[in-house]
Order: structure tokens, then C-alpha cells, then sequence
């Protein structure tokens, strides 16, 4: 029970930045790597902020606020200095990590006796339910707006986007820093959760984040019926049940990454299958017709 109780806590604070990398991979077709970054960043504000004596949940807020703005420098790397989205990423995700050690003053940063979200009577796993089902209805509802469905264009067709009068590169900007929001906030519960930051926190987020995505989506995606955010939760459950049921195995936490790599390879070996089967049946489908 507390092995499952564990993966249900760490799966649900990463399902909450895999719902950021969503926008960027799924939404907008954009490989965003300075999520490894932001993600590092959010534990070092929250961690900074809350032994300064700053309430837990401003702390969050505030660690959102510098996600966003990391999001922001990657979009006008990218769109206003004409860098590809690959490199406007990996710059940022560099820039990111000296930060990270002037926000935190040291490579880690310890707040074991410090209150933080769950230091209330509340059960911890009932919390996390709670900021993973916010997060997932903001952006269930952002999905439907008018702006939902330009961001949706822009991923999908950036030619309709500018024909309808919308600036694609701005656009662009607002989804990287909604993205590398939803990432720092992840970092910041994290930090919360494990009650110290460290400068390595962030390292291979992006991977575990895409893992999550297309976990969810190779297993899930026939299911119309579940929204694409909801899969995603579901995914991140799912990776951290994989790799929890690794360990327990006997592999030792050193193969880690290597078990994240395997993870990610099956997955998208699933997704493909699936993808290839959709085709073949349709194409049969218009031999007989």
C-alpha cells in the first residue's frame, strides 16, 4: 500500500508538468527542452522563498511566475531572433542552471523544518489530487476558448493562423510560457513534497514528461471519449508505476535512466503500432469501398 501510495504522489506532481510539456509537444509541435530547466527553477524559488519565511502557496505562485518567464525567454530566442526551437531550448535550459545557483545560493537547499502545502492534517495524496484536477480544468476550459483553438491552429496550422489575422509567433510565446508554468509548478510541489531543492532536480524532466505523454496516449488513444489531458495524468501514473515496479524488482536505482530510456522506447513502439494499425484498417476500409 505504501508503494502504491507513493507512485500515486510522485506521479500526480509530475502529471502536473507533464500537462505543460503537453501544450509544447502535443499542442504546439514544439521540442521545448528548457523544460529541464524550469522545472529545476521552480524548486529553487519555492525552496528560497519558503525559508525566507514566504507562505507555501504564494511560493507556488511565484515559482509559476518564473517558470513562465523562462518560457517567455525561449519563445523570443525562437521567434524574435529567428533560433530553432531545438536551440532556443537547450540555450535556455544552460542560462537556466547558473540561475538556479544564484536563486538557491548553493547546489542544495535543504527546509526540513519548514512548513510547506502538506503540512496540514489534509492527506497529502488528497492535496495533490486537488492541484492536478485545478490544473487539469484550467486547461480543459483554456482548450475551449477562442484562444484554445488559435493555439490548437498554430500547432497544427500556422498558414490559418495568420490568415485569420493572429500573430503565430506571439502565439507561440504564450504557450511556451503557459508550458514552462505548469513545469515550475511542478518543480516547486516537488521541492514541497521532498522538503529540499537541488540543482540536478530538473535533469531528464523532458524525457520523463514525454514518456508520461506517450505512455498515456499509446495506451488511451483509441478511448475518445478521455480528453487528452486526462490521459496524460493517467500516463505519468503510469510511468512512475513502471519504474516503481523496476526497482522493486531488484534493478538498483543506478539503472534508473536506463529504465526511463526502455520505458520511453516501448512506448513509442505502442503508439506506433497503434498508429500503423489505424492506417492499415482505413486503407482496407477505402479498398472496399
Amino acid at each position: 500500500m505504501t508503494f502504491f501510495m507513493g507512485t500515486l504522489e510522485q506521479g500526480l506532481i509530475f502529471a502536473i508538468g507533464a500537462l505543460g510539456v503537453y501544450i509544447t509537444y502535443t499542442i504546439l509541435d514544439f521540442p521545448d527542452l528548457s523544460v529541464d530547466g524550469t522545472f529545476s527553477l521552480g524548486a529553487a524559488i519555492t525552496a528560497s522563498l519558503i525559508l525566507k519565511g514566504t507562505n507555501p502557496i504564494l511560493a507556488l505562485v511565484v515559482a509559476f511566475i518564473g517558470g513562465a518567464i523562462g518560457g517567455l525567454v525561449t519563445g523570443i530566442l525562437h521567434v524574435k531572433l529567428k533560433i530553432t526551437n531545438l536551440l532556443s531550448g537547450i540555450l535556455v535550459m544552460i542560462g537556466l542552471y547558473s540561475i538556479n545557483l544564484r536563486v538557491m545560493g548553493k547546489a542544495n537547499l535543504p527546509m526540513m523544518n519548514k512548513g510547506n502545502i502538506f503540512s496540514s492534517d489534509i492527506p497529502m495524496v488528497m492535496i495533490l489530487v486537488l492541484i492536478v484536477l485545478v490544473s487539469k480544468f484550467l486547461m480543459d476550459v483554456l482548450f475551449k476558448t477562442k484562444f484554445g483553438f488559435i493555439l490548437r491552429a498554430t500547432g497544427d496550422n500556422d498558414t490559418l493562423v495568420t490568415s485569420l489575422g493572429v500573430n503565430k509567433g506571439t502565439m507561440k510565446i504564450i504557450g511556451l510560457m503557459l508550458s514552462n508554468g505548469f513545469v515550475a509548478l511542478s518543480g516547486a510541489i516537488m521541492a514541497q513534497y521532498q522538503r529540499f531543492s537541488d540543482i540536478s532536480m530538473g535533469t531528464g524532466f523532458i524525457v520523463i514528461a514525454l514518456a508520461s505523454i506517450i505512455l498515456g496516449q499509446s495506451v488511451f488513444n483509441s478511448c475518445k471519449f478521455i480528453k487528452g489531458t486526462t490521459i496524460v495524468i493517467i500516463g505519468a501514473f503510469l510511468y512512475k508505476l513502471s519504474v516503481g515496479i523496476a526497482l522493486n524488482l531488484g534493478l538498483p536505482p543506478t539503472d534508473l535512466k536506463l529504465i526511463t530510456s526502455i520505458i520511453v522506447v516501448i512506448a513509442i513502439v505502442m503508439n506506433n503500432s497503434n498508429m500503423l494499425n489505424k492506417f492499415s484498417l482505413r486503407k482496407r476500409g477505402d479498398l472496399n469501398a
